[in-house]
């Protein structure tokens, strides 16, 4: 049985993506503290790679900012790829499939303009920032 249910923070405002065939998805990191303390006296914390889909990942870009808390039901699921140079990436992360929002911060300003640019123009993988947008000669 691969199955897991973890409460967190997350550590940064998640993004939506779109890809050609229409499916939405976002990766955030949530902060995990763990139940007990170390032998300094201080609670450490785990941080882990989350990925959603569909109209859960569209409802958490809406609704979560960083440092909103969360639980997050789903599966944990490894994959590799390899980088430019040659080397091999090892990835492990909660496929979410059940997300509960239970106390969410908003989404700061600048991520607030970055989702709606990439959304009038269509496109969610390259965004310019406000200042630099405004300073492009219109042809």
């Amino acid at each position: 049985m691969n199955q897991v249910a973890l409460v967190g923070r997350i550590t940064k405002d998640p993004v939506l993506r779109t890809f050609s065939e229409g499916r939405m998805q976002t990766s955030f990191i949530i902060a995990v503290n763990r139940n007990f303390k170390n032998l300094k006296g201080e609670i450490e914390t785990d941080f882990v790679l989350c990925t959603v889909w569909g109209k859960i990942a569209e409802n958490t870009v809406k609704t979560c900012g960083k440092g909103s808390l969360i639980g997050i039901g789903g599966r944990i699921q490894s994959r590799t790829y390899e980088r430019g140079d040659q080397s091999r990436v090892y990835v492990t992360e909660v496929v979410g499939e059940d997300i509960r929002f239970i106390s969410t911060k908003p989404r700061s300003a600048e991520s607030t303009e970055l989702e709606k640019h990439s959304t009038e123009n269509g496109s969610e993988h390259f965004h310019l920032p406000k200042i630099e947008k405004e300073e492009l000669p219109i042809l």
